[in-house]
């Protein structure tokens, strides 16, 4: 069954009173779903009939191909997925700033990876999970809906995509941005749209809060909205209290107490299917099951193939910002398809969502979907940015006029491919593990030390970044309920950088003023 969302106009009628969003790591729609073709030929998937290829040299027309398998591992190495990796992979030759775009091949997935590791791509890239390695995912998928035409925002790494998810928008990040990150991303979030309108949300955390990458997020009067996953997520289910909008950040790190569940390359996928199962089952038995939309979607395509070429024309700049030298980017293309599952009682089992129906003839799924799709359902005031007004919708995905009665309680459960040894909390750190403990800092106070950003992580394992992120969120939550108790201004933000709690509060516009003045001075003579 094929669905297509409509354009335009609010949604005030939607049975959906609950969004759920699960947002997973580095995972391509091919990798992990495109063989669920075999279930379901309509999704636009791999098959052993049509068989599906790189070469080893994009420039050789004799060059030997590797085919694309069905033999992932549950433990994975991390691919190559930065900017200059993914226009590889998907222009199949190095970077160059060539406009207008060429068109996109998705044939360089091969080549990239052997240059960085050879063995990699036949063994690691080139392969995809059969429907019975993923069985939490094979039962939703045949009882709700996927999206096989959804992709990251940008073309680039984690933390730029999942700025989207909630803002339409990196604020001209396309990698890590540790000066920012310092002050916080300023744009405006969906958390602050549905406030706006009435509405509530809830960030249920596990390792770290990545939300708090936004600098209004840090404020006192959202303390309130932080909640612990293992002691809050059931609980308001059970009671039928969840808020308006929910949104899960899974676990980031390692360690022997708790493996990490975000199935992010090198943590087991048995957890993130776990992960799914839980929060699933918890929605399941909840009160408000027939008021809800759980949607898990992925943040990027971690390096893995993808077949379906990535959209590089007529994708809106977002705000008119535009990425640093040498790459210059303008935020107009999107980065490759990721998976997207779409789950509720209004939803008939096997749909299968493709492309958007507007509302401009270019529109694709995108992060952006996910508060564009919030506006149209809960009415809310504006758009974020020109992104989420372009994006697609999915709320037409809700396609019955009665909620069903026969959606599963449980879901299968897989085991653990094995336990979690110290070796694994001594491992290195990704690129987004780093970015989350910069993150840490920032709260804590330590990023006015010599130490930050880079000198921070030097000799940092797993282990011991999981009990920096943790200690750092519980002082600043900590204080920031106390600065909140005692009456405090909603709009200041904790400073602990000083050893003993202080706080920033909205600048005067003397102070905006000078401020200005100096950032223009530094910027000079940066």
């Amino acid at each position: 069954m094929v669905e297509e969302t409509s354009s335009g106009g609010g949604s005030s009628a939607s049975p959906i009173k609950t969004i759920v969003v699960l947002v997973q790591e580095n995972r391509s729609f091919d990798h992990m779903l495109g063989w669920f073709k075999e279930l379901n030929p309509e999704i636009d998937g791999v098959s052993e009939s049509e068989p599906r290829s790189n070469p080893i040299s994009t420039s050789d027309p004799n060059s030997a191909q590797v085919f694309f398998g069905k033999e992932s591992q549950n433990i994975d190495p991390d691919p190559g997925h930065s900017f200059q990796a993914i226009y590889e992979q998907v222009f199949g030759k190095p970077f160059s700033d060539e406009s207008p775009y060429p068109a996109p091949t998705m044939n360089g997935f091969v080549q990239n990876a052997e240059a960085i590791t050879p063995g990699m791509s036949e063994k690691v890239v080139m392969q995809g999970f059969p429907p019975e390695r993923l069985p939490v995912f094979k039962e939703l998928i045949q009882e709700f809906a996927v999206c096989d035409r959804w992709f990251s925002s940008l073309p680039s790494s984690t933390q730029p995509n999942r700025l989207y998810v909630h803002s339409a928008t990196s604020n001209g990040a396309f990698s890590n941005d540790t000066n920012t990150l310092v002050r916080g991303f300023p744009q405006k979030t969906v958390f602050e749209s549905l406030e706006e309108s009435g509405f509530t949300f809830g960030i249920y955390y596990q390792s770290f809060p990545n939300c708090l990458f936004y600098r209004n997020m840090r404020k006192l009067k959202y303390v309130d909205n932080f909640h612990q996953y293992h002691l809050s997520f059931k609980r308001h289910c059970k009671e039928g209290k969840l808020p308006n909008y929910v949104v899960i950040e899974p676990r980031y790190f390692k360690v022997l107490s708790a493996p990490a569940n975000d199935d992010h390359p090198k943590n087991d996928v048995a957890e993130g299917q776990n992960l799914v199962k839980e929060i699933y089952e918890a929605l399941r038995a909840s009160p408000q099951w027939n008021e809800t939309l759980f949607v898990v979607v992925y943040d990027e395509h971690g390096g893995y193939y993808d077949h379906v070429p990535t959209p590089v024309t007529g994708v809106p700049n977002p705000d008119g910002l535009v990425g640093g030298p040498p790459f210059n980017f303008k935020f107009d293309r999107l980065g490759v398809r990721v998976p997207a599952l779409l789950i509720s009682p209004w939803i008939e089992p096997g749909t299968v969502l493709h492309e958007p129906n507007g509302p401009e003839p270019t529109s694709q799924f995108e992060h952006s979907s996910i508060p564009a799709t919030l506006k149209k359902i809960f009415n809310l005031k504006s758009f974020l940015t020109k992104r989420d007004e372009w994006a697609g919708t999915f709320d037409a995905v809700i396609n019955r006029t009665s909620p069903r009665t026969d959606c599963p309680v449980t879901l299968p459960e897989l085991p653990r491919a094995r336990a979690i040894g110290t070796q694994e909390e001594d491992e290195d750190l990704t690129d987004f593990q780093i970015e989350l403990i910069q993150a840490a800092a920032v709260i804590r106070g330590d990023h006015i030390k010599d130490i930050y950003p880079l000198k921070l992580v030097d000799n940092m394992k797993v282990s011991d970044a999981a009990k920096y992120v943790e200690e750092a969120f519980t002082k600043f939550y900590g204080e920031s309920k106390k600065a909140k108790e005692v009456g405090r201004d909603e709009h200041e933000i904790v400073d602990l950088s000083q050893g003993t709690t202080r706080h920033s509060s909205p600048k005067s516009f003397m102070q905006k003023f000078f401020s200005c003045l100096i950032c223009e001075k530094n910027s000079i003579f940066s």
